[in-house]
């Protein structure tokens, strides 16, 4: 039975490494389970036996790159840090660096911020994904609710527009850097670049 499972799973996460191929090259809403399936070397009844429908794969490709992120964020906040300021630093440092050794993610994440559009059907994902949007800007905000506490930010900027401005910024850089991979060395330029930024952030009593 526990083989079984596992095959299962095995199953399911090949579907959905096809469907982020299919669902570039040709869009969602063009996309098809039969392409799906022939991409992933499994039969149509292989993927309707893990998804009702092409939206349900859609939003487990976002559940996949989301869960684990938040839950990143989340462990970062079990214990009190002194250097709440410098742990997000590492943390978004190492989410970049992490990335480049990530092909599989470095396909989902383009999916769904260069390849995507949200329109007709995926209309009622995107409610979905904006509310997961938001459940990470809350779990950043954290973060920025303790440095200020410990006087390591002005407090009369919310933490709520400091997660905005980091939300910015990175997003930036991700753009950046998924446009031509080859071109921007995330591996040399990440840590400059969360320095220039952070660094930005601190009061002079840090």
């Amino acid at each position: 039975m526990r083989r079984t499972k596992e095959d299962a799973e095995l199953t399911k996460q090949t579907i959905l490494k096809a469907a982020v191929d299919v669902f570039t090259e040709r869009g969602v809403a063009k996309a098809s389970l039969e392409e799906i399936a022939r991409k992933a070397d499994v039969t149509r009844g292989a993927v309707y036996w893990h998804f009702k429908n092409k939206m349900e794969i859609f939003d487990a490709l976002h559940e996949n790159l989301h869960t684990p992120f938040i839950e990143r964020i989340m462990e970062g906040l079990e214990a009190e840090h002194p250097n709440p300021v410098g742990q997000l630093q590492e943390l978004c440092t190492n989410i970049f660096l992490d990335l480049d050794q990530d092909e599989q993610l470095r396909k989902t994440l383009t999916l769904f911020m260069l390849k995507c559009d949200y329109s007709g059907d995926l209309k009622c994902s995107q409610e979905k994904h904006t509310t997961a949007k938001y459940e990470k800007i809350q779990a950043f905000s954290a973060y920025y609710k303790r440095a200020i506490k410990l006087g390591q930010l002005s407090a009369d900027i919310t933490p709520e527009d400091y997660t905005l401005a980091m939300n910015c910024f990175m997003r930036g850089i991700l753009s950046e850097y998924l446009e031509a991979p080859e071109a921007f060395d995330i591996t040399t330029k990440a840590p400059i670049l969360m320095k220039i930024y952070f660094g930005g952030l601190r009061t002079d009593n840090v």
